[in-house]
């Protein structure tokens, strides 16, 4: 939650400051090390078998998820990948293999054309994050809401470790997460009730 003293305009403002650090932070970072970040998520908190596990395709600088997504999909799991909806409707998603045709959508993100399918695991993406949990997106609120209308499914957030900030501000409606794996290892955040 926002501390008592912030009020939604500043906290609107300590956001948009953060974005801008956390920007220039993840601008000295290599996509190259999503190899990294995939053999620590393998090694120390891999989806459960059978799961349905949503990735994410990079955007810009963003962390590479796209080694992960190919072991999973060596060990079994089906693979979906978000769809952008109207502003303030949680995230729908679609299967995704290898060499299926990708649309673009706004924002520049990318989506799959295959068949709807509900995600039991989520790999989230996140302009900066904190150790009790707090993530940052873009500012839409797509994945608070997703995550909201997905209770039980597990998630884990993606990043470099250099977007990690000592207090990530956060209002009522953000969402927190359990873990962050980056490049070096897998941060179990401080996640409260």
């Amino acid at each position: 939650m926002a501390a008592p003293h912030l009020f939604p305009h500043d906290l609107t403002e300590a956001k948009r400051d953060a974005r801008q650090r956390a920007l220039a932070a993840r601008r000295g970072c290599d996509p190259d090390w999503g190899s990294r970040l995939a053999q620590h998520v393998l090694a120390e908190c891999p989806p459960p078998a059978g799961a349905v596990v949503s990735g994410f395709w990079p955007l810009g600088d963003e962390i590479d998820t796209r080694p992960l997504l190919f072991a999973l999909l060596e060990r079994g799991h089906e693979i979906v990948l978000p769809v952008t909806p109207p502003r303030g409707q949680p995230l729908g998603f679609r299967l995704w293999r290898p060499g299926d045709p990708m649309v673009v959508e706004r924002f520049g993100t990318v989506r799959p054309t295959g068949p709807e399918r509900v995600p039991d695991f989520l790999l989230v993406p996140l302009l900066a994050f904190d150790r009790r949990g707090h993530r940052l997106g873009y500012g839409a609120g797509y994945y608070d809401r997703t995550l909201v209308a997905l209770p039980t499914a597990e998630r884990l957030g993606c990043a470099y470790a250099a977007q990690e900030m000592d207090a990530v501000p956060a209002g009522p409606h953000d969402v927190r997460l359990p873990a962050v794996a980056t490049e070096r290892g897998i941060i179990r955040c401080e996640v409260e009730g």
